[in-house]
Order: C-alpha cells, then structure tokens, then sequence
C-alpha cells in the first residue's frame, strides 16, 4: 500500500484555483447527454468519479469530445433517452453520483441491463432508489448483498406515477428520480418519507434541471410533482463551479494555521457546501466572501454543538478541525455518515482517536474532545477520498501523519496532495512511501 508521510510544523498561505464541482460536473454531463443540442462544459472536473460517468455515456452511445487547447468537454446531446446499446453491463466503481442517476435513466430504456460497482459500492445501499422505481415498473434483482449493487435491471416498463422514496439516508435517491422521470410518458408523484438529508444538493439538481429547460415543484421536498413527457434543452455553454466541498479542506487548514484566497467560488454559490463557512466562522475563523473568490485566515478556534445534516461531506473537516479548537465539539445529525463511501462514522471515530481525541459516537452524532497535544498517527483511509482529504489537516499539529492510500483522493480531487503541499511553507514537506 503506498503512504504519505506529511511533516509537521506546517503553515497555510497562498491561492488555491478549484476544480470543478463532482456534482454539477456529473449532473452537467447526463443532461448534455440527453438534451437536444451540442453543451459546452467549461471547467469540468477530470477524476475518477466523472470518469466514470463520461465511460458510461459513450457505452450509451453519446458522444463526448475534448475541446481543442481547453479542459472543456463537448457532449452531443441525443434529444431523449438513449437507444438500447449494445453492452448492457456497466461498471461504475464507487461513483454514487454516477450509479444511481444511471440506474434510473436505465430503468426507463427497454432492455435489460447489468449495473455493478467496485468492492465499496458493493456495500452501498441503493435499495430506497430501487424500491422507488419497481414501484414506477422498473424489474430489479439483486445479484450480491440484497439492498447494494450489483443490479440486473429489465427497463423500458415505467411511464410514470406515483412511488414513496426515503429521505433520511441519501439526497442522491431523489435527485435520480428528479433527473429521470421527465422523461417518463406520463407524470410522476414522489412522495418522500421522514425528514430529506442533504437539501442544498437538491436545489443544486433543480437548478441546473431549469437550466436545461426542465422544472418539477415540491413543497419543502415532502411531495414531488414530476411533469411527463419533458425534453432537456442545451444551454449552450455551461459552466461548473468550483467543488466547495474541496474548497472545505483548504478553508479549514487557514482556519488553523495562515491564510488562503480560494478561487472559482464566490459568495453567491449554488453548492450547498458553502455553509461549511458559517461554521468555520463560529468557530473563531475570518471569513472573507467576494464575489470570484473567498479568504480564510485564522481566528482563534473553540468548540461548538453543531447540527451539519446540510453539509455532511464538509462536516468531516470540521471533525478534524476540532482537534485545533478549545474545548468540545459535539456534530449532530450526520447518520448518512453511516451510508457513504464506508462507514464515515466508525472510521472518523476510529482514526480521530489515534491522533489522541476522545471520542463519543451515538447513531447520528459525534462529539470530539482534543487532546493537549496530538500523537503521531498512521491515518486508514478506507479507499474513502474524503477521509484522506480532511486528515491532511491533522500535519498543522506538531507531529508527524502518515496517509494510507493517498491516490484515494483521485476519486474527485487527483491533484490535492499536491496543491495541499504547494501551499503549505515552514518544515513541512511530504513523502511518499511504499
């Protein structure tokens, strides 16, 4: 397994230029692919996750070029659902923000289609997305673990209607259904049962939906209409903001230890993860917002008793900031840790403990008391990106941290380590191992 090894005594100061968005890059990609029209992405993000959506989109049948002298990416829209291809079996390793949309797309072209992921999203659950679908029509079985991919589908039999979806596990079942069932002949009716996760990714699928010429109403996301028989329009151009929930890790790192200026997002961002900075400011952090960029310097950090369901991802980092804050730090309602890429709230619990917090967890909850001074520390990553990401802040400590499976971060962020590095001075430097 190669390893990371980050020095101790490290610094934050420079400009960070983000990425594109996994999420918007993802959604962007399937609604070219569907729309009538030729889009234009402009800053897409290029990793392991988007990937695997582009892979699966020519499978489809879609074009996808590479815009000369650019990272642009031009998709030539099919005007509709796809043709039945030819390869049924599609593989989307631990994407979730590719299989799941890809599932429900699938389950309305006729066919029948095999959908399977790597030994993680075997452990993902996709079941509330599949129970919402055979409700529609869909014909599913499950081929390993019930409840989790891999997936054989019979599509091509839903035209609409009425279904339940769970609300409390995953943004991304919904926002599956919202970007399918346009396309459906008739009209739809979800209905969501118990409180919905993750809203600001919701209104993140319904704005880039409008954009393509496509809106569905809902009524504080406990109903939603779905109108039939809609057809996704090119925009032209589309371009992909910077990924906040990247933007997270360098926000969280000035907030500890310098200063950062963090570029392609501003103040008026669509992504709901920008909520990660009113938490960093409560708890003792500058945060500055304009209007093309934001700056993080360091405050003064103290603990706080937090409800982050809106930001589940971003709050991993605050976990890991709680290491640098006066006392305890207590974050609620964050079960879906449970259902992401691994058990998000065993292994923060598990790896925050060996850099000497003592740690509290009840099935929603984390509380994180630091300790006088942290212990060097070998970081399991879990084949998790954000688990490698946000324990990159834990070197701001005085104290050696060694990263397992660093490349992890590949699934949305290939170049972090690097950039982790290029904006870190004092004498800190990082070392890969083997």
């Amino acid at each position: 397994m190669d390893q990371l090894k980050l020095e101790p005594g490290r610094r934050i100061a420079g400009e960070v230029v983000l990425p594109g968005s996994k999420s918007l890059t993802n959604r962007a990609l399937l609604l070219s692919a569907l729309a009538r029209g030729t889009t234009r992405l402009k800053n897409p993000l290029a990793s392991d996750d988007t990937g695997r959506m582009v892979t699966a989109l020519k499978q489809l049948g879609v074009t996808i070029e590479q815009a000369a002298a650019t990272d642009d990416m031009i998709v030539h829209g099919q005007g509709g659902l796809p043709a039945t291809p030819s390869n049924r079996d599609f593989f989307l390793g631990n994407a979730g923000t590719a299989i799941r949309p890809l599932t429900a797309i699938l389950s309305l072209v006729p066919g029948e289609f095999t959908i399977d992921g790597d030994q993680y999203m075997r452990e993902r659950p996709i079941e509330h997305l599949v129970d919402a679908l055979s409700a529609l029509g869909a014909k599913v079985q499950y081929l390993g673990r019930q409840g989790c991919p891999p997936l054989r589908l019979e599509g091509g039999h839903i035209e609409g209607g009425h279904a339940t979806v769970a609300g409390n596990i995953s943004s991304q079942y919904l926002t599956s259904l919202l970007l399918a069932l346009p396309l459906a002949l008739r009209d739809s009716d979800i209905e969501v049962v118990g409180e919905q996760v993750s809203k600001p990714y919701l209104e993140i699928t319904l704005g880039i939906m409008e954009r393509f010429g496509v809106r569905v109403s809902h009524d504080g996301w406990h109903h939603v209409s779905i109108p039939g028989g809609q057809t996704y329009q090119s925009p032209g151009e589309y371009l992909i903001e910077g990924d906040a929930s990247s933007a997270s890790y360098f926000f969280g790192a000035a907030a500890i230890a310098g200063e950062v200026t963090v570029y392609g997002i501003g103040a008026d961002s669509v992504q709901g993860d920008i909520g990660f900075l009113d938490t960093i400011a409560a708890m003792g952090a500058s945060v500055c917002r304009h209007s093309d960029h934001i700056v993080v310097r360091q405050g003064k950090l103290r603990g706080i008793d937090v409800d982050l369901n809106h930001i589940p991802d971003a709050a991993m980092t605050i976990a890991v900031m709680a290491l640098f804050a006066e006392g305890e730090t207590r974050i609620r309602n964050v079960y879906n840790w449970r259902v992401k890429e691994t058990d998000r709230m065993t292994a923060m619990a598990t790896e925050l403990a060996k850099l000497g917090a003592a740690i509290t967890t009840t099935p929603d909850s984390i509380t994180i008391n630091p300790p006088s001074a942290l212990k060097s520390a070998v970081i399991d990553t879990y084949g998790d990106h954000r688990m490698a990401m946000c324990f990159s802040l834990a070197a701001l400590g005085n104290v050696p941290v060694t990263i397992n499976d660093p490349d992890c971060v590949g699934k949305t962020f290939p170049g972090y380590f690097s950039e982790f590095d290029r904006i870190s001075t004092g004498s800190g430097s990082s070392t890969s191992l083997t």
